[in-house]
Formats: C-alpha cells, sequence, structure tokens
C-alpha cells in the first residue's frame, strides 16, 4: 500500500490546466475549424463538393453540421480555398451558425441569466447514444479520465434521465432509438436542455438519407449546442460545454 501512495506522490497532478491555463497541444493530424474563402473559387470549380462523402459542400458554403473533417475536400481544391485548421473552437447554438462562406464563424454564447442560474454551478447530462458507431461516445467518456475531469466544472453524466437536466445525444437517430430518445426526453425535468454532438446527431452523418436513419435529434428535439466533428475532439465538447454555460 505504501508503494502504491509513493508511485501517486510522485505521479503528481495530471489534470490539465485549461480552461485556465493554456490547451493541450493536439497533434499535427488534427483537423480543427476550416477555413472557407468562396472568393478563391474558380467558375464552375466543383472539384471539393464532387469528394465531400455528405454533401457538405455546395452554393458557396460549406455545412460544419455535415462535415466529417475527412480533409477530401481541402485536398482537391487547387486553389487552396478550403484548409483545415488547429481551432479546436466549432461548438455553435444556432444551427445555421455552421454553415461557413466566408463570414466571421460565430462560436456558441452562454444561456439565458436565468437559465444559466440553474445550471452555470450543477449540470447533470444524460448521454443517449441514437445509433452512433461509438467514436462520439468514446470521445465524450474521454472528459471523465484524470486528465480532463469534467466533474470539476460541476458537469457530471447522470445514470437515470430523471436525474438529468438534459441529454447529450450521439448518433444518427435511427428508428430503432427513436422512440428510446423521446421517452427519454419526456424522462427529463423540466427547464431541460440538448445537446447534439457530432455530425450524426447534428445532421446525420455518413448515414444521411438513409431510410432508417432521421438525419440527426434536431427533428425532434429543440436543441441547445451543436457540436459539430466527426468525431468532436473532446476539447471541442469540452469548449462548446463551458461556453453554453458562460464558463470562458
Amino acid at each position: 500500500m505504501l508503494k502504491v501512495l509513493w508511485t501517486r506522490l510522485k505521479q503528481g497532478h495530471r489534470t490539465m490546466g485549461y480552461p485556465d491555463g493554456p490547451a493541450p497541444e493536439l497533434p499535427a493530424r488534427f483537423l480543427g475549424r476550416p477555413r472557407f474563402d468562396p472568393s478563391r473559387c474558380k467558375p464552375d470549380c466543383a472539384g471539393c463538393a464532387g469528394v465531400c462523402p455528405t454533401g457538405a459542400l455546395g452554393g458557396g458554403k460549406l455545412d460544419l453540421g455535415r462535415c466529417l473533417f475527412c480533409g477530401a475536400c481541402a485536398a482537391a481544391c487547387p486553389e487552396k480555398a478550403m484548409e483545415f485548421t488547429q481551432e479546436h473552437q466549432m461548438a455553435v447554438r444556432v444551427r445555421e451558425h455552421l454553415e461557413l462562406g466566408g463570414q466571421t464563424y460565430r462560436l456558441a454564447h452562454a444561456l439565458e441569466q436565468r437559465t444559466r442560474k440553474l445550471f452555470g454551478r450543477s449540470l447533470k447530462l444524460r448521454q443517449v447514444s441514437a445509433g452512433g458507431c461509438n467514436a462520439c461516445e468514446a470521445d465524450v467518456n474521454v472528459l471523465g479520465t484524470i486528465g480532463w475531469d469534467l466533474g470539476r466544472f460541476g458537469i457530471q453524466f447522470a445514470a437515470s434521465p430523471r436525474h438529468a437536466d438534459g441529454l447529450l445525444v450521439t448518433g444518427p437517430v435511427t428508428e430503432n432509438m427513436r422512440l428510446a430518445l423521446l421517452k427519454t426526453w419526456e424522462a427529463v425535468p423540466a427547464p431541460k436542455l440538448v445537446i447534439a454532438s457530432g455530425s450524426c446527431a447534428i445532421a446525420g452523418g455518413p448515414y444521411r438519407g438513409h431510410p432508417e436513419v432521421h438525419d440527426g435529434c434536431g427533428k425532434f428535439l429543440p436543441v441547445d449546442l451543436f457540436i459539430p466533428g466527426c468525431p468532436p475532439h473532446p476539447l471541442t465538447i469540452l469548449d462548446g460545454l463551458l461556453r453554453l454555460l458562460g464558463r470562458l
């Protein structure tokens, strides 16, 4: 036992200092918030749109809600009108704000003062995997590890929707999960929140348009926060949650 305690003391403090300190360094292969400048596009050039697996590009706009962050569009663009940065901040409050077309990106603003007073220091979420592949779910789970320690912000995941303040939904909402999602939502006491995490939960992801998929949870639930990504990086999820609660 003494040996275990001594080893733990030598390990020191493992939880990151973010957001009070700098954000952790992300790997070079990380594809963050893209920059899209349609003014650099050649007339009648649809090279980037042609390689996009979800139809996220079109009409001079990029829909981050559909984007899988595969990077194929940037690789196919000869004019470099599209490039992916290392910016992890991507969560928004309004679905339309996920559309990029050269304008300033509008990150999520905090909840209204009355709602923030209720949830700002203690937010319990019930996570619902509505047919996801487990990638988004895995990155949500990372937030509970010692390096991230989501609980230090008063944010925790509840086992029962009756003990929760809202839902964090992942997956495209398959027909098999539609009723389960709605029943879980009904079980959460009001006032309550909905967070759509990942391209599947926002717009169906790579399964968009399939007859057994409902293309995200926005068709059934009033979404308060959209977190794009496939899957969203844990830092992107954390940033979105803290912005929603007015903690950044």
